[in-house]
């Protein structure tokens, strides 16, 4: 259940970052001066959100499996 927990946790904080981050970036550098904000909202919420949405799963995953080998360490047990 911890493991279904940190991966939503993740995919939530992880798209809200790539979405945030892609908005950003698209303001800064974009030329495009029409249509700046569709422009915005659809890179944010179909490129760098799912993007981050990726990356953050992958380490909601890793970040639970790193705290299981920390209290292995902790209790002296052998990997």
């Amino acid at each position: 259940m911890r493991r279904v927990f940190f991966s939503i946790l993740g995919l939530l904080a992880g798209y809200a970052a790539g979405a945030a981050l892609g908005g950003v970036l698209v303001s800064l550098f974009s030329g495009n001066v029409h249509d700046k904000d569709l422009e915005i909202v659809m890179t944010s919420a179909f490129v760098t959100g799912p993007v981050g949405a990726l990356m953050g799963l992958l380490a909601g995953l890793f970040v639970q499996r790193g705290s299981k080998g920390d209290e292995r360490k902790k209790q002296g047990e052998p990997r």
